[in-house]
């Protein structure tokens, strides 16, 4: 069976916007639906492009609580540097030098004149004024409801002042540890846990709200994406019916399944995966960048700039990797065609001794595969290392930019986490988006070959035809009257056919190809409709008959074999369920059947598939057996002899005989010694009866027949 072509990624429909409206027409009853699951998409990229900006807040809640109070660090800075005001040193030196305090020695006034002196010069020098004179510098201060004694600040001074800018973290944690109680209460690294529970428990929600919603928009998705393929499927099988032969003979079968099969499909599975991730990826992309400025523009134009070198590499990557692709599929379709047409032919190339040449076209053309599958493979293989050098460059770009700002107190190191994610909600759509609009252009293609089909012009209602012949009252007469036909309404195929045809004759139809014998048994089944005249089946106009009661009244064994997977009491009894296994047995006993059929393993019961090697002659027997099974009165034989050998030729041709017995029969062979028998042999010639009459009156006129017969004979 062939499996024709649907359409590949890079087709092309014809008509992208009409086609479009068409294919949102036929999801008319499901546009609610995917309205919702898009708006759940949409929500769901949403909730995801915020998130990033609530971690930003996260992240800065955190790092507060990692490092000291620097608001407290200051107050407490400014409060002691408020001690050491020159006013105060003066107020001190005075009280030194009229007061007599018996607790501070002459040694001790004297190192602090010193140190005073010297002060403006080295501020570190503080610390070497004795602590009983610092007391009487310093007084206690409240900051922030903590109090901070005199002596507290004296301990402040001394160990702040071992501080300098090359101090590491470590060594300032470990001179906090050593502070005074209230200075570590006011500047320790404190986490304020409710703010950062708040923040965590929404991201919490946030991120389950999008995985919900993504999950319910799949969920839709698929359940639309599913049912507008059973019901694309549905209305073709339903179309199949109605459309008038003449479309399957200007169609491949192959194209015809394609759409049935392979279009349909990549319908389903475009609608069920590309829809919700094309919208989604189109909302995180806009959305990630408009969130990228509101956060800060100088690392968003960062981003998106560094971004934009990488995409550049990737687009002359791909620009060069295509032509690759396309050769590939070329010169993979000569390999293809060589190996065909060699390997099939395989007995006349050893005969002709052409292995040699064979060997080296073949070498040929597997190397110019060989070079373009390496060459395309090589460039397409570069495609995921250069998107992740695309997403690495710009996490670089916006890290090194990120501290640049931080240090500038520009912007926070939360952000630049914030950035890091939106980088790559960025930089990932993109390529989601460029999938989907191929897959979208896919669609179309797909959706115009199917609706093309679905829309196409179907054989004439027959509700109005009332008239009915009931089989078992048909007495078996049909009349050809002045019958014209053409397949093209500008050729007429069969320009005046006469003929009258009594019950129970056997009729012949004889011609050479092309003379109209097939023609006349499809106007005879209805399969075409007339183009002028009649044709009546007792004296009632086929016009006024439906094809399913014509049908009815004919058993018809055609040239090309049919039987389906199914057992051989299925294949025998097709749309005929009241026959017996005893009429069946009846049946192939006839045609010489019956003891093949009991040596099958199961017998009526075996399956017939695929793999069987049941030969064409017995294929052949089976339709004829099962035409036998149809209890109607007329029959029609279309070269039903042709597949079987001369000598089940006549077995067969004396089941046909009983089978004819009683029945108006057509019989259409090219094989003139299996019509001798015939009540009158019609011969056609170019659409029009040339001769008619029995076998041995027709070879007496020594006319068009007789040439036909006897050139059966001629060597």
């Amino acid at each position: 069976m062939s499996k024709g072509h649907g359409p590949r990624a890079s087709e092309k429909p014809k008509n992208f916007k009409e086609s479009l409206g068409k294919l949102i027409k036929y999801l008319g009853s499901y546009k609610l639906f995917i309205i919702i699951a898009l708006f759940l998409a949409v929500i769901s990229s949403i909730c995801s492009i915020v998130g990033p900006n609530k971690i930003k807040d996260l992240t800065n809640e955190i790092s507060k609580g990692l490092v000291v109070d620097k608001i407290n660090f200051e107050s407490i800075v400014k409060a002691t540097t408020n001690d050491l005001s020159e006013e105060n040193i003066r107020n001190v030196s005075y009280v030194l030098m009229t007061t007599n305090n018996p607790t501070i020695t002459t040694a001790d006034k004297a190192k602090f004149f010193d140190v005073i002196s010297k002060l403006k010069d080295d501020q570190t020098l503080i610390k070497e004024i004795p602590d009983n004179i610092l007391l009487l510098m310093f007084k206690d201060s409240k900051i922030n409801n903590v109090l901070v004694t005199k002596v507290d600040k004296v301990e402040f001074i001394k160990q702040a002042s071992s501080l300098n800018q090359k101090s590491s973290a470590t060594e300032i944690y470990k001179i906090l540890d050593s502070m005074p109680q209230s200075i570590k209460t006011l500047v320790k690294p404190n986490m304020n846990l409710n703010t950062i529970k708040a923040i965590a428990l929404f991201l919490l929600i946030l991120y389950v709200i999008s995985a919900l919603f993504n999950y319910i928009q799949t969920i839709i998705m698929t359940n639309v994406s599913n049912k507008f393929a059973k019901e694309l499927r549905s209305k073709i099988s339903i179309k199949i019916n109605k459309l008038p032969l003449k479309f399957f003979d200007n169609n491949q079968t192959g194209d015809i399944l394609s759409r049935i099969t392979n279009d349909v499909d990549t319908i389903n599975m475009s609608l069920h995966n590309s829809l919700g991730s094309l919208v989604g990826a189109i909302t995180l992309f806009i959305g990630s960048i408009i969130m990228m400025f509101i956060t800060n523009y100088i690392m968003a134009l960062t981003a998106i700039i560094s971004s934009i070198i990488g995409f550049v590499f990737m687009f002359i990557i791909l620009g060069k990797s295509q032509k690759y692709f396309n050769r590939r599929q070329v010169e993979l379709g000569k390999l293809n065609g060589h190996i065909e047409e060699i390997y099939s032919n395989h007995n006349v190339v050893k005969a002709y001794n052409g292995e040699k040449d064979a060997k080296e076209k073949f070498d040929e053309l597997n190397y110019s595969v060989y070079d373009c599958n390496r060459k395309s493979q090589f460039l397409s293989g570069m495609m995921m290392p250069v998107m992740g050098f695309i997403g690495n460059f710009s996490y670089v770009c916006v890290c090194v930019v990120g501290a640049l700002l931080v240090m500038n107190d520009l912007t926070t190191f939360g952000a630049i986490v914030a950035f890091m994610i939106y980088v790559r909600l960025f930089t990932s759509p993109l390529s989601q988006i460029a999938q989907g609009f191929t897959q979208l252009q896919t669609t179309i293609a797909a959706s115009e070959r199917v609706f093309e089909f679905v829309e196409e012009k179907e054989m004439k209602s027959e509700k109005e035809l009332t008239k009915k012949l009931e089989k078992d009252k048909v007495k078996g007469s049909i009349t050809f009257n002045h019958v014209k036909f053409g397949y093209d309404e500008n050729k007429t195929i069969i320009k005046d056919f006469n003929c009258k045809v009594s019950p129970g004759e056997k009729v012949a139809i004889v011609g050479p190809t092309g003379a109209g014998k097939t023609t006349m048994v499809n106007l005879l089944m209805k399969f075409y409709e007339i183009k002028d005249g009649d044709i009546t089946i007792d004296n009632v106009s086929t016009k006024e008959l439906t094809r399913e009661n014509i049908h009815d009244l004919f058993i018809m064994v055609l040239q090309d074999t049919w039987v389906f997977n199914g057992t051989i009491r299925d294949n025998i009894k097709y749309n005929n369920i009241n026959v017996t296994d005893e009429e069946i047995w009846k049946s192939l006993q006839t045609v010489g059947l019956k003891h093949f059929i009991k040596s099958l393993p199961g017998g009526l019961d075996y399956k017939l598939t695929d793999q069987d090697s049941i030969s064409g002659g017995q294929k052949q027997l089976l339709t004829i057996a099962r035409g036998m099974t149809k209890n109607s009165p007329f029959l029609i034989l279309d070269e039903a002899t042709s597949s079987v050998d001369t000598r089940t030729e006549e077995l067969v041709q004396i089941a046909m005989d009983k089978l004819t017995k009683g029945r108006t029969s057509f019989i259409i062979a090219h094989r003139l010694s299996t019509i001798k028998n015939a009540d009158i042999i019609l011969v056609m010639k170019e659409g029009n009866i040339v001769e008619q009459g029995k076998h041995e009156e027709l070879l007496k006129k020594n006319g068009f027949y007789a040439e036909l017969y006897n050139s059966q004979f001629k060597n």
